[in-house]
């Protein structure tokens, strides 16, 4: 007999609904039929991570001011994919909005989760390449009112130094250097 390994979830209540994401609080029987357990869980829109590459050796960071760690951090251009939108649309959106700069190529990267243990979140990563500055033709592109955004183009080995001297904190960072390690074309 096969046994389902999926907990019984006895309770399940919305504790806070926010702009961009929902806190659920759920009372569950694990499968081993121990006592009931509690979790508190994000629920969170999908994202979009982008490997922006204007030249085959550099990667595009954005520096923007985080409030919940109190100081601006070096970070992987990314935000959550609109209702309706698809991960490469929202990619390109975000492109655009964080960077300036409009994508060519958008290729899939692959798809992680970054917080799993109470974050539902996934988040889609991209190697956009053949950036262009917009022209009169492109939709227009709006930053997110909170976002002070500074962006800039550093060689893969500055990013590496960066991460080596605990510059860069982000890990959607050290995610894409993995993901574009691993990828076929691992000229980094």
């Amino acid at each position: 007999m096969v046994r389902d390994p999926s907990p019984q979830v006895l309770e399940s209540r919305v504790a806070y609904t926010g702009q961009i994401l929902d806190v659920l609080v759920e009372t569950i029987r694990p499968a081993s039929g121990e006592r009931a357990l509690v979790f508190e869980i994000v629920r969170h829109a999908p994202s979009v991570g982008i490997a922006a590459t204007p030249t085959a050796d550099t990667l595009m960071l954005v520096r923007q001011y985080r409030h919940a760690v109190g100081t601006p951090l070096w970070e992987l251009p990314a935000g959550s994919i609109d209702p309706g939108e698809t991960a490469e649309e929202a990619a390109r959106r975000e492109c655009q909005e964080e960077l300036g700069l409009v994508a060519g190529d958008v290729e899939s990267l692959g798809t992680l989760l970054p917080l799993p243990g109470y974050c539902t979140e996934e988040m889609t990563f991209f190697k956009v390449s053949g950036l262009r500055p917009p022209t009169a033709d492109d939709p227009e592109a709006h930053q997110d009112e909170d976002e002070d955004i500074e962006a800039r183009a550093f060689t893969f080995v500055e990013v590496r130094e960066m991460v080596r001297r605990r510059e860069i904190r982000d890990m959607k960072v050290l995610a894409v250097l993995m993901l574009l390690a691993c990828s076929p074309d691992n000229s980094r």
